[in-house]
Protein backbone atom coordinates (compact mmCIF):
# COMPACT_ATOMS: atom_id res chain seq x y z
CA UNK A 1 0.00 0.00 0.00
CA UNK A 2 1.34 3.58 -0.80
CA UNK A 3 1.90 6.23 2.00
CA UNK A 4 -0.02 9.38 1.14
CA UNK A 5 2.12 12.45 1.96
CA UNK A 6 -0.22 13.33 4.94
CA UNK A 7 0.35 10.23 6.04
CA UNK A 8 4.58 10.70 6.13
CA UNK A 9 4.22 14.23 7.43
CA UNK A 10 2.26 12.56 10.09
CA UNK A 11 4.89 10.16 11.30
CA UNK A 12 7.36 13.16 10.72
CA UNK A 13 5.19 14.98 13.22
CA UNK A 14 5.15 11.80 15.44
CA UNK A 15 8.97 11.00 15.28
CA UNK A 16 10.02 15.08 16.47
CA UNK A 17 6.91 14.83 19.22
CA UNK A 18 8.46 11.48 20.17
CA UNK A 19 11.74 13.46 20.44
CA UNK A 20 10.89 16.29 22.17
CA UNK A 21 9.08 14.43 24.79
CA UNK A 22 12.00 12.28 25.21
CA UNK A 23 13.96 15.97 26.05
CA UNK A 24 11.34 17.01 28.30
CA UNK A 25 11.67 13.25 30.14
CA UNK A 26 15.43 13.35 30.02
CA UNK A 27 15.54 10.36 27.97
CA UNK A 28 18.44 9.94 25.19
CA UNK A 29 17.63 11.51 21.46
CA UNK A 30 19.65 10.15 18.36
CA UNK A 31 19.93 11.79 15.35
CA UNK A 32 17.05 11.95 12.06
CA UNK A 33 17.38 8.00 12.39
CA UNK A 34 19.85 5.13 13.14
CA UNK A 35 21.88 5.49 10.54
CA UNK A 36 22.04 8.58 9.21
CA UNK A 37 23.47 12.13 10.10
CA UNK A 38 26.72 10.21 12.00
CA UNK A 39 28.89 7.20 11.87
CA UNK A 40 27.28 7.23 15.72
CA UNK A 41 24.06 7.89 16.93
CA UNK A 42 24.81 9.01 20.24
CA UNK A 43 27.77 11.11 18.97
CA UNK A 44 26.51 14.98 19.30
CA UNK A 45 25.00 15.28 15.92
CA UNK A 46 25.92 18.78 15.34
CA UNK A 47 29.31 18.01 14.48
CA UNK A 48 29.71 21.63 13.23
CA UNK A 49 28.90 23.41 16.67
CA UNK A 50 32.19 23.74 18.24
CA UNK A 51 32.71 23.73 21.92
CA UNK A 52 31.94 27.69 22.31
CA UNK A 53 28.82 27.78 20.23
CA UNK A 54 27.35 24.41 22.52
CA UNK A 55 28.37 26.39 25.77
CA UNK A 56 26.01 29.09 24.69
CA UNK A 57 23.25 26.83 24.80
CA UNK A 58 20.90 25.24 27.00
CA UNK A 59 21.45 21.70 27.84
CA UNK A 60 18.15 20.75 26.23
CA UNK A 61 18.62 22.66 23.16
CA UNK A 62 21.92 20.77 22.54
CA UNK A 63 20.14 17.38 23.63
CA UNK A 64 17.21 17.92 21.28
CA UNK A 65 19.66 18.69 17.56
CA UNK A 66 18.64 16.64 15.84
CA UNK A 67 20.43 17.76 12.35
CA UNK A 68 23.57 17.15 10.21
CA UNK A 69 25.41 20.37 10.21
CA UNK A 70 25.31 23.56 11.47
CA UNK A 71 23.30 26.22 9.28
CA UNK A 72 24.44 29.17 11.32
CA UNK A 73 27.35 29.34 10.15
CA UNK A 74 26.63 28.00 6.69
CA UNK A 75 24.71 31.24 6.54
CA UNK A 76 27.39 33.71 8.24
CA UNK A 77 24.50 35.71 9.79
CA UNK A 78 25.07 39.68 10.36
CA UNK A 79 24.35 42.04 13.11
CA UNK A 80 20.70 43.52 12.33
CA UNK A 81 19.74 40.50 9.88
CA UNK A 82 16.35 38.91 10.21
CA UNK A 83 16.70 35.23 10.53
CA UNK A 84 14.16 32.45 9.64
CA UNK A 85 14.87 28.63 10.92
CA UNK A 86 12.50 26.11 9.02
CA UNK A 87 11.46 23.61 11.30
CA UNK A 88 12.94 25.08 13.89
CA UNK A 89 13.16 22.08 16.62
CA UNK A 90 14.15 22.62 19.80
CA UNK A 91 15.68 25.86 18.85
CA UNK A 92 19.18 25.50 19.17
CA UNK A 93 19.78 26.92 15.72
CA UNK A 94 17.40 29.90 16.39
CA UNK A 95 19.27 30.93 19.98
CA UNK A 96 22.53 30.72 18.08
CA UNK A 97 20.85 32.59 15.50
CA UNK A 98 19.67 35.37 17.60
CA UNK A 99 22.90 35.89 19.55
CA UNK A 100 24.83 36.52 15.67
CA UNK A 101 22.54 38.70 14.84
CA UNK A 102 22.58 41.03 18.06
CA UNK A 103 19.52 42.62 19.15
CA UNK A 104 19.49 44.79 16.52
CA UNK A 105 17.80 42.15 14.43
CA UNK A 106 15.43 38.74 14.75
CA UNK A 107 15.46 35.17 14.47
CA UNK A 108 12.37 33.37 13.34
CA UNK A 109 11.72 29.58 14.14
CA UNK A 110 8.51 27.75 12.22
CA UNK A 111 7.84 23.82 13.33
CA UNK A 112 4.97 22.31 13.13
CA UNK A 113 4.81 19.88 16.13
CA UNK A 114 3.48 21.71 19.35
CA UNK A 115 6.19 19.85 21.99
CA UNK A 116 9.25 20.88 19.73
CA UNK A 117 7.50 24.71 20.01
CA UNK A 118 7.37 23.92 24.04
CA UNK A 119 10.55 23.13 23.79
CA UNK A 120 12.07 25.41 22.24
CA UNK A 121 10.46 28.72 23.61
CA UNK A 122 11.26 26.89 27.05
CA UNK A 123 14.86 26.85 25.91
CA UNK A 124 15.52 30.33 24.53
CA UNK A 125 13.54 31.55 27.87
CA UNK A 126 16.49 29.69 29.60
CA UNK A 127 19.01 31.23 27.07
CA UNK A 128 17.89 34.89 28.09
CA UNK A 129 17.05 35.44 24.41
CA UNK A 130 14.28 38.01 23.75
CA UNK A 131 14.53 38.62 19.79
CA UNK A 132 13.33 35.13 18.96
CA UNK A 133 9.64 34.34 17.74
CA UNK A 134 8.47 30.67 17.59
CA UNK A 135 5.86 30.21 15.06
CA UNK A 136 3.34 27.22 14.49
CA UNK A 137 2.85 26.49 10.54
CA UNK A 138 4.56 23.93 8.18
CA UNK A 139 7.82 24.75 5.75
CA UNK A 140 5.87 24.96 2.69
CA UNK A 141 3.87 27.44 4.42
CA UNK A 142 5.43 29.75 6.58
CA UNK A 143 2.97 32.41 8.56
CA UNK A 144 5.37 35.34 7.26
CA UNK A 145 4.74 38.01 4.50
CA UNK A 146 6.53 38.47 1.64
CA UNK A 147 10.22 39.62 1.37
CA UNK A 148 10.35 39.61 5.41
CA UNK A 149 13.77 37.95 5.89
CA UNK A 150 17.26 38.28 5.26
CA UNK A 151 18.43 34.85 5.27
CA UNK A 152 16.32 30.85 5.77
CA UNK A 153 18.48 28.06 7.05
CA UNK A 154 17.53 25.11 7.78
CA UNK A 155 18.99 21.88 9.45
CA UNK A 156 18.48 18.40 7.85
CA UNK A 157 14.82 19.35 7.56
CA UNK A 158 14.28 19.70 3.24
CA UNK A 159 14.25 15.95 3.00
CA UNK A 160 11.36 15.61 5.40
CA UNK A 161 8.70 17.46 3.30
CA UNK A 162 6.39 15.58 1.42
CA UNK A 163 6.64 19.21 -1.27
CA UNK A 164 9.97 20.49 -1.71
CA UNK A 165 8.95 22.59 -4.65
CA UNK A 166 6.67 24.10 -2.41
CA UNK A 167 9.77 24.66 0.49
CA UNK A 168 11.69 25.93 -2.44
CA UNK A 169 9.13 28.58 -3.19
CA UNK A 170 8.45 29.65 0.12
CA UNK A 171 12.27 30.21 0.84
CA UNK A 172 11.61 32.79 -2.30
CA UNK A 173 8.93 34.30 -1.79
CA UNK A 174 10.10 34.96 1.91
CA UNK A 175 13.56 36.22 1.36
CA UNK A 176 14.40 39.64 0.41
CA UNK A 177 15.55 40.53 -2.97
CA UNK A 178 19.68 39.57 -2.55
CA UNK A 179 18.61 37.44 0.30
CA UNK A 180 20.23 34.06 0.75
CA UNK A 181 19.58 30.52 2.18
CA UNK A 182 22.37 28.43 4.42
CA UNK A 183 20.59 24.90 4.63
CA UNK A 184 22.35 21.60 6.29
CA UNK A 185 20.95 18.50 4.46
CA UNK A 186 21.36 15.11 3.00
CA UNK A 187 21.95 14.19 -0.75
CA UNK A 188 21.97 11.57 -2.55
CA UNK A 189 24.15 10.65 -5.49
CA UNK A 190 22.75 11.62 -8.94
CA UNK A 191 22.86 8.09 -9.66
CA UNK A 192 21.02 6.49 -6.70
CA UNK A 193 16.78 5.96 -7.78
CA UNK A 194 14.23 7.00 -4.80
CA UNK A 195 13.64 3.05 -4.25
CA UNK A 196 17.61 2.95 -3.82
CA UNK A 197 17.33 5.73 -0.91
CA UNK A 198 14.50 4.10 0.51
CA UNK A 199 16.12 0.92 0.90
CA UNK A 200 19.31 2.97 3.07
CA UNK A 201 16.61 4.33 5.69
CA UNK A 202 13.33 5.45 6.29
CA UNK A 203 11.75 8.84 5.76
CA UNK A 204 11.40 10.03 9.12
CA UNK A 205 15.25 8.86 9.11
CA UNK A 206 16.32 11.42 6.68
CA UNK A 207 17.08 9.45 3.60
CA UNK A 208 13.90 7.98 2.15
CA UNK A 209 13.02 11.63 1.11
CA UNK A 210 16.22 13.03 0.33
CA UNK A 211 17.20 15.02 -2.92
CA UNK A 212 19.77 13.90 -5.43
CA UNK A 213 22.38 16.91 -5.65
CA UNK A 214 21.20 17.72 -9.15
CA UNK A 215 17.60 17.25 -7.61
CA UNK A 216 18.05 19.83 -5.19
CA UNK A 217 20.04 22.12 -7.69
CA UNK A 218 17.17 21.78 -10.26
CA UNK A 219 14.66 23.11 -6.83
CA UNK A 220 16.98 25.86 -6.64
CA UNK A 221 16.88 27.29 -9.73
CA UNK A 222 13.55 26.60 -10.55
CA UNK A 223 12.28 28.55 -7.54
CA UNK A 224 14.68 31.82 -8.97
CA UNK A 225 17.59 31.23 -7.25
CA UNK A 226 21.04 32.37 -8.64
CA UNK A 227 24.57 31.26 -7.01
CA UNK A 228 23.69 27.96 -6.10
CA UNK A 229 26.25 25.24 -4.20
CA UNK A 230 26.35 21.97 -3.13
CA UNK A 231 29.26 20.78 -0.69
CA UNK A 232 29.48 17.37 0.76
CA UNK A 233 30.58 17.60 4.40
CA UNK A 234 30.51 13.70 5.12
CA UNK A 235 29.00 10.23 4.09
CA UNK A 236 25.63 9.29 5.93
CA UNK A 237 24.86 6.00 4.60
CA UNK A 238 26.66 4.46 1.10
CA UNK A 239 25.45 6.77 -1.74
CA UNK A 240 24.16 9.35 0.60
CA UNK A 241 25.83 12.42 2.51
CA UNK A 242 25.31 15.23 4.47
CA UNK A 243 25.68 18.64 2.45
CA UNK A 244 25.63 21.87 3.07
CA UNK A 245 23.34 23.87 0.20
CA UNK A 246 23.99 27.65 -0.52
CA UNK A 247 21.91 29.94 -2.99
CA UNK A 248 21.11 33.54 -3.41
CA UNK A 249 17.43 35.68 -4.10
CA UNK A 250 18.50 37.67 -7.31
CA UNK A 251 18.67 41.48 -6.18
Amino acid sequence: MTTTGQELREQVRERYAAAARAVTEKNAVGCCGPSSCTSDPGEFVGSGYDADARAELPSDAVAASLGCGNPTAVAELRAGETVLDLGSGGGIDVILSARRVGPTGKAYGVDMTDEMLELARRNAAEADITNVEFLKGHIESVPLPDDSVDVVISNCVVNLSVDKPAVFAEMARLLRPGGRIGVADIVADDSLTPAQRAERGSYTGCIAGALSVSEFEAGLHDAGFADVSITITHDVVDGMHSAIIRAVKPA
